[in-house]
């Protein structure tokens, strides 16, 4: 294979990653909106154990311990528990929140995670931080002040859940990149649907609503399966691309969620919710700007992507 023809063989695999990338998005976007439907006719913690029972079922058809032996064989099992279960206190979290927030208010907060990897990158990872990034981090926390408001119009408890669900997700992506040293990316994914199935099975006697009809049903079933396509679509991408060309489209779900939010809840963006996402999204591109800067001059560690 010449030159030229090896580098357009990378630029097809690049715009396929980031097709799924776009893809992976618009699905957790009905995963999300799926979500908050189910929420408003019963307990998000049922709502919860669906996406992570029927997730680890339909998983099984695919990926399991018969078809692939060493699956569930790790080398770090208490910490492939505790980042599976920071995930599962993440989505309980983000499902409670929006029972509160509308899809656009909930997926702004949302997009602060990369700053709480970033901080959370140090004391773990030993990866810290110089004050450009602190600087798009303070920023994108007033672009999130801008979304909560808090003070205005009385006390929301939507987007305090929203906040401390971040901040379990930004733990648990740093604790997957460390858990990448040792196991394999199915070993994780198969802890997350197992450790979510297992945590959320003894709340179910307690919260459990029948589905009124068999529409409700088989969208408790669904929002697992677009958990696991959502994720299958995100390691595929991850594949062709390397994450600095697909992370800046991972702010495409906004575009999704605003228009799933007013066809299915007729909610309408608040400007200033947009403008605190507009800030959110402008830092934590920087923020990867920055990193990708560094990633250029520093060879003997291993950076943020």
């Amino acid at each position: 294979m010449t030159l030229s023809a090896e580098i357009i063989a990378v630029r097809r695999q690049r715009l396929i990653g980031i097709g799924l990338m776009c893809m992976t998005v618009a699905v957790f976007a009905c995963l999300d909106t799926t979500a908050k439907y189910l929420g408003t006719m019963m307990d998000p913690l049922q709502v919860a154990w669906a996406r992570y029972t029927s997730a680890f079922v339909l998983t099984l058809f695919v990926s399991n311990p018969v078809s692939q032996p060493g699956l569930m064989r790790t080398k770090r099992p208490a910490l492939q528990v505790v980042r599976a279960s920071l995930l599962v206190a993440s989505t309980v979290l983000n499902f409670f929140a929006l029972r509160w927030l509308q899809l656009d208010e909930a997926l702004s907060i949302i997009f602060t995670f990369p700053f709480i990897v970033a901080i959370a990158s140090g004391p773990i990872l030993g990866e810290w931080l110089g004050w450009r990034r602190w600087t798009a981090i303070c920023v994108g926390f007033g672009g999130v002040l801008l979304i909560t408001r808090p003070g205005l119009g009385g006390f929301n408890p939507g987007a305090v859940l929203s906040v401390a669900s971040v901040i379990c997700y930004g733990l648990y992506a740093v604790l997957t990149r460390v858990a990448s040293r040792f196991d394999s990316s199915q070993t994780s994914l198969f802890y997350n649907n197992a450790v979510g199935a297992l945590v959320m099975l003894p709340v179910i006697p307690f919260v459990w609503t029948t589905p009124g009809n068999w529409i409700n049903a088989l969208l408790l079933v669904g929002i697992g399966a677009l958990g696991s396509v959502g994720h299958f679509f995100l390691i595929s991408g991850h594949k062709l691309a390397p994450a600095s060309v697909l992370s800046p489209f991972i702010y495409t779900q906004l575009i999704w969620v605003v228009i799933l939010g007013y066809l299915v809840f007729d909610h309408v963006p608040n400007e200033l919710t947009m403008v605190g996402a507009a800030v959110v999204i402008c830092s934590g591109l920087y923020l990867l700007y920055r990193e990708r800067q560094v990633g250029k001059t520093t060879t003997s560690e291993a950076l943020i992507e």
